[in-house]
């Protein structure tokens, strides 16, 4: 069984991850910006014996990430597994989203995640084994308004974590990028909230999301594919995660960048009738 450190347990898929890698016998670090705000995971934990501890680490922090692995660290524990999961999302165009939202989603999704490799990642080459699994999403592969921010650190993760997969395959550590499509988390029920904008796209994506959330996709689903990756032992760098995610990804890849973005520039009835011929769903608009 593996000693795996995961970030972003507080809820959704983080949470998730953790209790079905502690139920499978694996011991799991469980990390959250603040603890206190869920105690779920510790009484759960407790309740069913189960080898997992809570940390507090903000992966914004320098301070916070390297003092939590030195504590692990101090305490003769060797991570190894990291999933990188921790992310928050910010939706808007580019136009009207504040630099400091833009910069506070690039700082957790895609730097969070870079200081904790960095923790961890010399310990793992040393020797020869380890796993680092990192949590992106379809907006890793796919860009969509009103998500422009957000898709960019995932672009960004999703490119370091190809490059680190050759970086460090000769030392015998594997690198994966889990990617998710529409989860039943706090992030995706969050695009029903679009505030005011003159563009229309955020209204579209809205509908699709609320639409796919008819038919919820659990976050254990993912959890699933992360323990998958874990105990496989495969060497896959890219694993789509839910049942709409490989779908997503090859209706991308059959259009064009130019078709992609004429079919996200129609006006709402057409977005409407595009969704309803691909895919069957009748959108609410």
């Amino acid at each position: 069984m593996a000693t795996v450190l995961i970030t972003g347990t507080s809820s959704g898929i983080g949470l998730a991850t953790a209790l079905e890698l502690a139920r499978a016998g694996h011991r799991v670090v469980a990390t959250m910006r603040k603890p206190e705000r869920c105690p779920q995971l510790a009484e759960t934990a407790a309740a069913e014996g189960l080898t997992l501890e809570v940390k507090q680490m903000d992966v914004d922090s320098d301070e916070s990430v390297a003092a939590c692995f030195a504590e692990q660290r101090a305490r003769g524990v060797s991570i190894d597994v990291l999933v990188n999961n921790a992310g928050i999302e910010k939706h808007g165009a580019i136009e009207e989203l504040r630099m400091d939202e833009i910069r506070a989603v690039m700082e957790t999704n895609y730097f969070g995640a870079l200081r904790c490799i960095q923790q961890v990642v010399r310990a793992m080459r040393t020797r020869g084994s380890g796993c680092i699994i990192n949590v992106t999403s379809l907006s890793g592969k796919i860009a969509s308004t009103p998500l422009g921010a957000y898709a960019a650190s995932k672009f960004a993760l999703e490119a370091a974590s190809e490059a680190l997969a050759q970086e460090l395959k000769p030392f015998g550590v594997r690198v994966a990028v889990v990617e998710p499509g529409i989860i039943d988390t706090p992030m995706p029920r969050a695009i029903k909230n679009q505030p005011p904008s003159e563009y229309r796209q955020g209204r579209h994506l809205a509908a699709l999301f609320h639409a796919s959330l008819q038919h919820p996709t659990p976050p254990t689903v993912v959890a699933g594919v992360i323990r998958d990756v874990i105990e496989s032992g495969t060497w896959k760098l890219r694993h789509p995660a839910g049942p709409d995610a490989g779908p997503f990804l090859q209706w991308r890849a059959t259009l064009t960048d130019e078709e992609w973005i004429e079919r996200n520039s129609l006006d709402t009835e057409g977005y409407r009738e595009h969704i309803k011929r691909d895919f069957g769903i009748d959108l609410e608009l």
